[in-house]
């Protein structure tokens, strides 16, 4: 791709142009961007390359002939490209992605006339210009900023410029979306955390991922955008879920863990009560009993071994945790523990309705590591029911390696068979 600029000022543009990305682009003869001086193709000794408008009013225009010369100096040896001049104006048609794109694939050469002052003289514009572009509707001192996003813009897409394809597709603005969010180290700043599916790496679930918030920035920022694009079911798909997901809890403030005490019973056993729900909705056989009872956690806190999990002061999970050994996690099958004796239990375990599809999921298994560390534990055994497909993918996204199968004392004419999990600390 070849771009040559009409400017008055060529220095400005190639310090920008000529460094980083484009410039080592250029160096590789990927790419040829040229400057020319308007102001060196005058024919008076003042090289004055503006005038008085005729009928009066206030500043100067750009003489035809300077722009005219530089012009054709510009061209005199594109000869065979597939050349188009542009005039960078706020009268012309706003430029976009899709622009961009149709300037790469028809043309190879690329002509940017910058403006100064008030203007060009019409005749130069009607005569030598294919067609004016503009980058909003707002005006600018000069067109050499326009002509340098333009440029940027088209080149990045000529291949080599950059290192692979899916550097601009991904893009926002590429196929009619936003661009989804970007993270990069450390894994939390700030107290913020980098969502827990990209640190995952189920590429299927970081592509889901980024569609659905590639869709929701744009449903948010740009509803213009949002109304002209044609979804394939998929996206009608992920575009209900973003709709169910805006009426879950936000997490505005850090969760805290503490011990739970015997005023925090009734949240819990609400909690309780919409997992078992859930769980049954699900055709999940697990808590579908009179189990786990009031008298059970009161246990458990006698013990020190259960936890809440609060978010400005509201629960939104709970929690237990008991040092091993675990009787019945011995008699494991296909399969076999990797962890020695010195681990934890995460037992009892969930998540208030209104924080589902948050972190706190993710946050209740980061204090269940913390808490076993203090306990001097070197790994974190669990074990959930075969169809809780939730669970197990949270276990599998935290780390945990699948174990085994087990046989746990359940309430009779329920299903006790159950997967096991472990997370070995480093």
């Amino acid at each position: 791709m070849r771009i040559d600029i009409l400017t008055l000022f060529p220095e400005s543009i190639q310090g920008v142009l000529g460094e980083s990305i484009l410039g080592r682009a250029a160096a590789k003869g990927i790419l040829d961007i040229r400057c020319h001086q308007i102001r060196d193709y005058t024919e008076n000794k003042q090289k004055q390359v503006d005038d008085y408008p005729y009928g009066g009013g206030w500043g100067q225009v750009m003489n035809a002939q300077p722009l005219k010369s530089c012009l054709d100096h510009a061209l005199s040896d594109a000869e065979g490209l597939r050349t188009r001049v542009i005039y960078m104006s706020p009268q012309g048609q706003p430029f976009n992605q899709a622009k961009a794109r149709q300037l790469k694939a028809d043309y190879d050469h690329l002509v940017l006339v910058c403006g100064h002052y008030e203007g060009v003289d019409e005749r130069f514009i009607e005569a030598c210009v294919d067609e004016e572009i503009s980058l909003g509707d707002f005006v600018l001192t000069g067109g050499e900023i326009a002509a340098m996003a333009v440029a940027d813009c088209v080149c990045r897409m000529v291949p080599g410029v950059l290192s692979d394809e899916q550097c601009y597709t991904g893009e926002s603005h590429w196929d009619g979306l936003l661009e989804y969010p970007q993270y990069t180290r450390p894994e939390t700043w700030e107290g913020r955390s980098v969502p827990e599916v990209l640190l995952g790496g189920n590429h299927a679930e970081i592509e889901h991922w980024r569609r659905k918030k590639s869709l929701e920035r744009t449903m948010q920022k740009r509803p213009d955008m949002f109304e002209k694009l044609s979804l394939s079911d998929a996206d009608q798909k992920l575009v209900q879920e973003i709709e169910k997901d805006k009426k879950r809890r936000k997490l505005t403030d850090p969760l805290e863990c503490r011990p739970a005490e015997e005023k925090d019973l009734p949240a819990i056993m609400e909690i309780v009560r919409q997992a078992k729900n859930s769980l049954k909705k699900y055709r999940v056989d697990q808590w579908q009993g009179d189990y786990p009872t009031e008298a059970v956690f009161q246990r458990d806190m006698e013990n020190g071994n259960c936890y809440v999990i609060s978010h400005k002061s509201e629960i939104a999970a709970f929690f237990v945790i008991t040092m091993g050994p675990e009787p019945g996690y011995d008699q494991i099958t296909d399969g076999k523990w990797h962890s020695g004796e010195d681990y934890c239990v995460l037992h009892r375990a969930a998540v208030k309705s209104d924080f589902r599809g948050t972190s706190v999921a993710s946050e209740v298994i980061d204090f269940a590591v913390s808490e076993a560390k203090k306990r001097g534990a070197s790994a974190l055994r669990t074990d959930t029911h075969r169809k809780n497909k939730a669970m197990r993918a949270l276990l599998e996204r935290k780390g945990c390696r699948f174990a085994g199968n087990i046989l746990i004392n359940s309430e009779p004419g329920h299903d006790n068979r159950r997967q096991a999990f472990e997370l070995i600390f480093d």
